[in-house]
C-alpha cells in the first residue's frame, strides 16, 4: 500500500482509508529534507540559493555602507525575557525559519568589509565556505572510517602538508582538527601530562606538574589547566623582554633548573608563537636546548614542548621564499618583516606539537583549529583506548581510538583542507605579504602628525597600534616618557583613559553608521595593555600597562586609501573627546 496526497493536504491511503495523522506532517516534512537522489527539484538547493540571495540583501553598497549587516546597528534580544520560550506546537515551514535565521544576521559584523579591521578575524575565502557546508550536507564524521570514508583525506592530508612545512618527516607526524585554539592547548597538555605522568590516565593527577609559559601567553592556559584538572596555580609564567616580548631564556632558566634541583616535573613549555597584540615570538631553538639541559626527574617522563602558534603558523608558508630574489615583488620596507616572521616561526621544527587556526592566519570560517604532533606513534599510543562494541574499524584511520571528542564534524578538516589546495605557497604569502604593506603604510602616515605614535614600531606582525594625544603634544616624547619613567604614570593612566574613550567612540560611531568625510566609520578596536612599562616587568601594578587603539588590516579588500579614512575617523573621535 502506499500513499497519495491530495490538494487539502489529507494523506489517503490507495485503499480510500484516511492515514494516521502523523503521516501528513510526516509527508510535509520530507519536503524539507535534502533529497537522496538526482534531478528533480531540492529543498536544499533551493534554500541556500534563497538564504544566499536574502543574506546578500544585509550587505551595503560598494560606496558609503557601514562596516555591519543589514540597516539597524542595535542589539534587538531582549536578554531579560528571551530565556523564557518553549517549543512552538506545530509544525513550521523551513522557508519561514530560514526568514528568521537571516533575521539574526541584522547588525552583525561584515568580516569581508575593508572597514572592518578590529582583530584578527578575515573573511573566509570561498573554497573553504563552500567546502564547510558540502560537509554539512553528508555529515561525515570522523571518528573512523565507516562514517567518513574518503573525507579521511581531508585530516590525514592537512596533517602531511603542515608537517612538511614545519620541517618534519609528515608520515611519521598527524594532527586533529579540534575545537579551536583552547582545543589544541588541551590537546597539548593531555599529551604532555600522559606522557611525564603516565599513571594519571587511570589513578588521576597526583602530582603538581608545572606548565611553563610567558607572561605574553594565551588566556587559554587558565581554561586548559583548570578543566584538565591539573590547576592554575601550576602554571609558572616567564618574564618577557621589553622590547621583543619574547621569553627571558635567563628566567626560563632559573625556573627550569629550580624544578630539577627541586624534583618538580616540568609538564610541557610553552612557546607563544605570535600573540594577537604584541607578535611575540619565542625562541623555540634556545629554548630546545634549555629543556634538554635540565631534564625532568628520574621516574617522570620527558616534557612536552609545544608552540601555541595558532596566529604565527601561516608565516611558514615563506618556506623556501627567494628573499634575494623577491620573485613576488615585495616592498623593500615589507621584505624584511616578512623575512623576521618565517625566521621566527620556522623554530617550530623543535617542538614536539603546534596549534594551527585557520580561521585566524588561514583566511577561512569557524572553527577549523588543528593540532598537529610531530610523533604520530607515540601520541596516538599513549592516548589510544579500547575500542567501541559498536563501531567496527572500515579502514586503517580510526582517530576515535585516541581523540578528545568521539563525534567530531568534517568540518573543520574540509575548511583547512581546502584552504591549503586553494592557497598554496603564493596564495599565503601575497595575502601576509599585502597585510603588511598597508600596515607600512600607515605606519608612515602616522609619523607624519605630530600627535600620535605607533607603539609597536619594532614589531613585525600584523597589527598596527597606535596612540593619540591631544593636539601639541609631542606623542614620541610623550610616549617615551610614560613607557620608562614612573614619574609619568599618572600620564600614562590619564591618556590610557582617552585611548580607551576613543575606542568607545569609534565603536559608537561605527555601529550608528557615523560618517566621517563622507564614509562610514571603521570597526576597530583597541588593547588594554597589549605591553607592560619597563619599570613595571613583574606586572604587579595593573594600571602599568599600555593602552593603544588597534588597527588589524586582516582582509584582501582593504587599501591604502582604507587606512588614511582610519586615521582621519581617529583624529576625528580624539578631538570630540579633548
Amino acid at each position: 500500500m502506499g500513499f497519495k496526497e491530495e490538494e487539502d493536504k489529507i494523506i489517503v491511503l490507495k485503499s480510500g482509508e484516511i492515514a494516521p495523522l502523523w503521516a501528513k506532517f510526516r509527508a510535509e516534512m520530507i519536503q524539507s529534507f535534502p533529497s537522496p537522489y538526482r534531478g528533480g527539484r531540492d529543498s536544499l538547493a533551493d534554500g541556500i540559493d534563497h538564504a544566499i540571495r536574502e543574506l546578500n540583501k544585509l550587505k551595503p553598497e560598494k560606496t558609503g555602507g557601514a562596516a555591519f549587516l543589514g540597516t539597524n546597528p542595535g542589539l534587538t534580544i531582549d536578554f531579560e525575557n528571551v530565556k523564557n520560550s518553549s517549543l512552538n506546537a506545530k509544525m513550521n515551514s523551513s522557508s519561514e525559519v530560514i526568514k528568521q535565521v537571516i533575521k539574526l544576521f541584522e547588525g552583525m559584523p561584515n568580516w569581508g568589509h575593508p572597514l572592518t579591521m578590529n582583530n584578527v578575524n578575515p573573511q573566509g575565502n570561498t573554497a573553504a565556505i563552500v567546502a564547510a557546508i558540502l560537509s554539512e550536507i553528508f555529515a561525515p564524521n570522523i571518528l573512523e572510517g565507516e562514517y567518513a570514508w574518503n573525507i579521511h583525506q581531508a585530516e590525514l592530508e592537512s596533517g602531511g602538508i603542515l608537517a612538511d612545512l614545519a620541517g618534519w618527516e609528515p608520515k611519521k607526524s598527524g594532527c586533529v582538527y579540534t575545537y579551536g585554539g583552547s582545543g589544541c592547548w588541551t590537546y597539548h597538555l593531555k599529551y604532555a601530562l600522559t606522557r611525564v605522568l603516565p599513571d594519571s590516565r587511570y589513578k588521576g593527577i597526583r602530582t603538581d606538574a608545572k606548565v611553563i609559559c610567558s607572561q605574553q601567553a594565551h588566556y587559554t592556559m587558565l581554561n586548559s589547566t583548570d578543566w584538565m584538572g591539573l590547576g592554575m596555580d601550576n602554571i609558572l609564567r616567564i618574564k618577557t623582554d621589553i622590547d621583543s616580548n619574547a621569553m627571558d631564556m635567563g628566567h626560563l632558566e632559573e625556573v627550569l633548573k629550580d624544578c630539577s634541583d627541586n624534583n618538580i616535573p616540568v609538564a610541557s613549555v610553552v612557546c607563544t608563537m605570535a600573540t594577537t597584540d604584541a607578535n611575540a615570538f619565542d625562541p623555540v631553538k634556545e629554548v630546545r636546548i634549555l629543556m634538554d639541559k635540565y631534564p625532568n626527574p628520574i621516574g617522570y617522563g620527558k616534557a612536552l614542548l609545544y608552540c601555541d602558534s595558532v596566529i604565527g603558523w601561516s608565516w611558514i608558508a615563506f618556506k623556501n621564499y627567494d628573499f634575494k630574489l623577491n620573485p613576488l615583488g615585495f616592498s623593500e620596507a615589507v621584505l624584511p618583516y616578512i623575512e623576521k616572521n618565517y625566521n621566527a616561526i620556522k623554530g617550530i621544527f623543535y617542538a614536539d606539537a603546534f596549534g594551527v587556526d585557520f580561521h585566524k592566519t588561514g583566511f577561512s570560517p569557524y572553527i577549523s583549529s588543528v593540532f598537529v604532533y610531530k610523533n604520530a606513534d607515540e601520541f596516538e599510543s599513549l592516548l589510544s583506548r579500547g575500542a567501541s562494541a559498536y563501531l567496527q574499524p572500515r579502514s586503517p584511520y580510526n582517530p576515535l581510538n585516541y581523540t578528545l571528542e568521539v563525534s567530531r564534524a568534517a568540518t573543520g578538516s574540509m575548511v583547512g583542507w581546502a584552504t591549503l589546495k586553494f592557497l598554496g605557497h603564493e596564495g599565503f604569502q601575497s595575502i601576509l605579504g599585502g597585510i603588511l604593506e598597508n600596515k607600512v603604510y600607515v605606519k608612515n602616515q602616522i609619523a607624519t602628525h605630530s600627535e600620535m605614535v605607533c607603539v609597536n614600531p619594532s614589531d613585525y606582525g600584523l597589527v598596527t597600534l597606535l596612540r593619540i594625544y591631544p593636539e601639541g603634544t609631542d606623542a614620541g616624547i610623550q610616549f617615551k616618557n610614560e613607557l620608562i619613567d614612573p614619574a609619568f604614570r599618572e600620564d600614562l593612566i590619564t591618556y590610557n583613559k582617552l585611548t580607551h574613550a576613543i575606542g568607545d567612540k569609534l565603536f559608537e560611531w561605527f555601529r550608528s553608521g557615523k560618517k566621517i568625510n563622507g564614509q562610514c566609520t571603521p570597526y576597530l578596536s583597541f588593547s588594554t595593555g597589549f605591553r607592560t612599562t619597563e619599570y613595571n616587568r613583574d606586572m604587579k601594578d595593573t594600571e602599568a600597562v599600555i593602552y593603544a587603539i588597534k588597527m588589524f588590516p586582516m582582509n584582501v579588500h582593504i587599501t591604502p586609501e582604507i587606512m588614511n579614512h582610519v586615521l582621519e575617523c581617529i583624529i576625528a573621535a580624539r578631538n570630540e573627546l579633548c
